[in-house]
């Protein structure tokens, strides 16, 4: 096609082929990548403590885990974030308790809930291991996640956890704009609203890292 010949119908096909099968042009090299465990702490993976429980992160726990221990035993650094209570709240972004996602109505002050950010028992943190506490979404947001990983010499992340369209996709897009390669687990990373899990792999897929399984990361790992 020459520039000024596309159609409409043409248009739609390309964003939809890219959405649906686009796969960006990187291998995963193992010494040069990290995996990110995001959030799959108690909040959003213990059964019924909150109302932010994502149960199908409950679910993908024994899948992450056999991820993580892959990564362990390639010498692929795991790195852990959470949400906990952080300078007394002031490094966070202003706006975030008027969200109707923090489920106002309910009421719920309990201030045991993402005070310690405590990782999911299953999934613990070896003591070697990095645990970086975030104020917001993305794990790059006022954290030190991009200095640790230039000073480890890694250019490629590797996301699991929850929420696929609020921490995981946000993480993802910081981390692309930050000039790391992006691999995101597309059975590793789960949301509360299992219509949107799916949608937000695309927009990442087509834009922002590359999307597969589980067994498909450890098998294209090099």
């Amino acid at each position: 096609m020459k520039l000024g010949e596309f159609t409409e119908a043409q248009i739609i096909a390309l964003a939809q082929k890219a959405y649906e099968k686009g796969d960006a042009g990187f291998e995963i090299v193992g010494k040069k990548s990290a995996l990110l465990v995001i959030d799959m702490q108690d909040e959003f993976v213990k059964p019924h403590w909150t109302p932010f429980w994502v149960p199908e992160a409950t679910q993908q726990v024994s899948r992450i885990k056999l991820l993580i221990t892959f990564c362990r035993e390639k010498d692929i650094p795991i790195i852990y974030t959470a949400s906990a209570y952080t300078h007394f709240r002031l490094d966070r972004p202003a706006t975030g308790d008027l969200m109707p996602n923090r489920y106002p109505e309910l009421g719920i002050e309990d201030p045991s809930i993402f005070r310690d950010g405590n990782i999911f028992g299953e999934l613990s943190p070896l003591p070697h291991e990095i645990v970086i506490y975030k104020p917001s979404y993305g794990a790059f947001y006022d954290t030190p996640l991009e200095s640790i990983l230039r000073n480890l010499g890694k250019d490629t992340i590797i996301i699991c956890g929850t929420l696929t369209n609020y921490c995981c996709g946000m993480t993802a897009r910081q981390g692309y704009e930050r000039g790391f390669k992006v691999v995101l687990g597309s059975d590793v990373t789960s949301t509360n609203d299992p219509t949107l899990h799916d949608a937000e792999l695309k927009v990442l897929r087509a834009g922002f890292a590359r999307v597969l399984n589980a067994g498909e990361i450890m098998r294209d790992v090099v």
